[in-house]
């Protein structure tokens, strides 16, 4: 038997002689790799907040995951691949930095909201020894 080259990617062309030595050619179509789903995005609202409420290791390096759509309610349990599992940890793992990154922006602008009170206070005498 001999593989042909195709230039379809999802067929592919074999050569068989049969015990009579006669040739023929026989092709196999396969379908085109369906690209994983992206657990983050919900299929119901297109939300990219999608996190995992439960989840538990199966065989076969799966995950079983309890999903939720935090906008508009969804929620679902299926067993992926650990592949798919890892991109959802990165893509949390992202969120949690820019929520990090966002509070201690928050943190700070508040602080100095009150330095800047304080500091008037101090300026105007509204503040007293006795205050401490």
């Amino acid at each position: 038997m001999a593989m042909i080259p195709n230039n379809n990617e999802h067929q592919a062309v074999r050569r068989i002689v049969l015990p009579s030595g006669r040739s023929i050619e026989v092709v196999r179509f396969s379908e085109p790799a369906k690209e994983e789903r992206q657990l983050h995005i919900c299929p119901a609202c297109e939300s990219e907040l999608v996190q995992p409420v439960a989840w538990s290791a199966q065989p076969e390096a799966r995950w079983e995951l309890t999903l939720a759509c935090p906008n508009c309610g969804w929620s679902e349990v299926g067993v992926f691949k650990r592949a798919q599992v890892e991109k959802l940890e990165d893509r949390l793992d992202d969120g949690l930095c820019r929520m990090i990154g966002d509070l201690h922006r928050l943190v700070q602008a508040n602080m100095s909201e009150d330095v800047e009170r304080f500091v008037a206070a101090l300026d105007a005498d509204h503040i007293l020894p006795e205050d401490f």
